[in-house]
């Protein structure tokens, strides 16, 4: 048994993380300031509520990533830390982009020091494919330039992943790992993302705003898959810093993923354009080459079957 910290770990990804290393015996502190952004809080308290209900030992910390005192009394007596916590939407980083440079930059320095200073062999904190951009050759290769980013998002996600990378000069023994999150989605997914929203309105036989004229393709990739990934890297991952990418390796058109939630959902979607929003980049695509020949990860759910099991988390929770 192991002991890890989880910073974000009532938040979508982090529910089931933590979830997962619960399941299989380990021992979880979580960490998450229960903040307002990017999602209502009250998701964040319900996925509380039902870890503690499955899981009466888990341990849950009020604190944000930011405060050094707070995060030295969690992470102390750790043997991995799992930093999923941050500020996660293009759109809304054009906002408040200051905010999210501290959060997601500032924040996974303070973890990676942290970890440092108390001897914790195991980083590993989300990254994005938003990294990539427009200007990268698909599919993306972890080793491809990043130079571009289209948000004040994915710069604060490549931001902190340059950051890990030169403070882990520092401890050349500990493995810091980057996971380059592809299009996440599953059943407790945020509630703006698409195909939270597009489900919602197919099983309330709504409208739904398509932005662009439907060509954009994601790279959709089913949390359950990301688990596994996240997990692989704490227990395989090498010393040092490396980068992985995290995806289904089959990008989809944003029309084809409408017709095929109207399907799982059995009812045609009405659908309504929009605009594409400041900061959406033209495809994603992931390859995940490194990922199999390193961490022995594959993907395994693919598109339709994982629309699925979110037709069925929204019917019965909404």
């Amino acid at each position: 048994m192991a002991r890890f910290v989880v910073t974000g770990g009532v938040g979508f990804i982090g529910y089931h993380v933590t979830r997962a290393l619960l399941a299989r015996g380990d021992e979880v502190v979580v960490a998450d300031d229960f903040s307002e952004a990017p999602y209502p809080r009250a998701y964040k308290r319900r996925n509380e509520a039902d870890l503690r209900a499955e899981f009466e030992q888990v341990r849950v910390v009020e604190a944000c990533v930011t405060d050094r005192r707070a995060m030295a009394a969690v992470v102390d007596g750790a043997d991995g830390l799992i930093h999923l916590a941050g500020l996660a939407g293009v759109r809304p980083s054009f906002a408040q982009p200051a905010r999210y440079a501290r959060v997601n930059i500032e924040g996974t320095a303070v973890m990676q020091e942290l970890a440092r200073e108390f001897g914790v062999g195991r980083f590993v904190f989300a990254s994005s494919s938003s990294v990539y951009g427009n200007t990268t050759p698909l599919p993306a290769h972890e080793d491809a330039a990043a130079a571009t980013p289209e948000s004040p998002y994915a710069a604060s996600k490549r931001g902190a992943e340059l950051v890990a990378s030169a403070l882990s000069i520092l401890t050349p023994s500990m493995r810091c790992v980057a996971l380059r999150f592809f299009t996440v989605y599953g059943p407790r997914q945020r509630p703006e993302m698409a195909i939270a929203t597009f489900t919602r309105a197919a099983v309330a036989r709504q409208t739904v705003t398509v932005f662009g004229d439907g060509s954009m393709r994601r790279d959709f990739t089913h949390v359950d898959d990301i688990v596994r990934g996240v997990i692989a890297a704490v227990d395989r991952a090498r010393p040092g810093f490396r980068v992985y990418n995290l995806g289904s390796g089959a990008p989809v058109a944003l029309s084809t993923l409408v017709e095929w939630i109207g399907d799982a959902a059995g009812a045609a979607i009405r659908v309504e354009r929009a605009p594409v929003p400041l900061g959406d980049v033209d495809a994603t695509f992931a390859d995940t080459a490194r990922a199999d020949s390193e961490l022995d990860w594959k993907p395994r759910i693919p598109l339709r079957q994982g629309l699925t099991s979110v037709v069925e988390w929204i019917r019965a929770n909404g």
